[in-house]
């Protein structure tokens, strides 16, 4: 949970720096290119070969287009409609999605996993304080197709990591992750991006460099690896720790208005649905150690 946490707080200034000094002003398939290339590059150096089957390969390189490749396009997109805030606000549906998809393959339905993930929502959406912008329902659809794809590739990755050996260092088949999501951007980019809009200042090129090789790089490797050390329900909850804190982050450093009080109170919603998976968690792991 603590590398969870971690990445969180790195990923909170993703939302503000492209809302801020990205959204409209760079081509957003461009931006999606170049840091999805230079986060690949990040583990081609780890990258080996002899140690992972073609068919492990290939499931990875299906969980990164999915997380990484589809997501990003929708994600980036969906600045067009909306402002920071309400895109993170639309993030609230992930934990929902990474719940059911993994019930789903389990096929069963777990009351605590959906309940702690309701919660969690409920938590967020308590710190709705804005109106809605002309393009709501629009950004509302592109940031739900979006979350669907982090949480197909996360929960996927989660399960694919754990059929392999465990001795298997992550960073040394992470890169096949990256690789996956390069082959769905470029083409998207060479067909649908807009090469009159390319970044202009030295700021925007810093922010992107920022985006590929820390947020991206780093950031999706140690949030993968944290994913498989969790529950899943614990790891729906960790997903809406962002809004929080990505709302606290736009407040302090672009000062944008918000409610402190449904903020304080929705992050407390949140903490609490964190207990409340830990709790039945814990129960279902006595639960099978007592029919073993």
């Amino acid at each position: 949970m603590p590398m969870l946490i971690a990445v969180t707080l790195m990923w909170a200034f993703s939302f503000s720096l492209i809302g801020v000094y990205l959204a409209g002003q760079v081509d957003a398939w461009f931006s999606v290119l170049i840091r999805v290339a230079l986060a690949t590059l990040v583990f081609l150096p780890f990258l080996k070969l002899g140690q992972i089957k073609v068919k492990v390969a290939l499931q990875l390189m299906l969980c990164g287009a999915f997380q990484l490749g589809i997501m990003y396009g929708f994600y980036y997109q969906s600045f067009l409609y909306l402002s920071v805030p309400e895109v993170l606000l639309f993030t609230v549906m992930t934990p929902i999605y990474i719940t059911l998809f993994n019930d789903l393959l389990d096929r069963q339905l777990n009351i605590g996993f959906i309940f702690s993930s309701l919660l969690a929502v409920i938590g967020a959406i308590t710190i709705r304080y804005q109106g809605i912008d002309e393009g709501f329902l629009t950004g509302l659809l592109i940031v739900q197709a979006a979350n669907i794809c982090f949480a197909v590739g996360q929960v996927s990755y989660k399960r694919t990591l754990a059929k392999e050996p465990t001795d298997l260092p992550q960073r040394t088949v992470f890169g096949w992750f990256f690789i996956g999501a390069l082959t769905v951007v470029t083409p998207c980019y060479l067909l649908l991006g807009n090469p009159d809009k390319l970044p202009t200042t030295s700021l925007q090129w810093t922010i992107l460099v920022y985006l590929g090789i820390v947020a991206s790089g780093l950031g999706y490797f140690a949030w993968n690896k944290g994913a498989t050390q969790v529950s899943v329900g614990t790891l729906a909850v960790a997903n809406n720790l962002l809004i929080p804190a990505g709302i606290i982050v736009n407040v302090i450093f672009w000062n944008r208005d918000a409610d402190i009080v449904r903020l304080t109170i929705g992050g407390t919603i949140i903490l609490l649905a964190l207990i409340v998976n830990n709790k039945f968690h814990q129960k279902s792991q006595q639960n099978k150690t007592a029919n073993c």
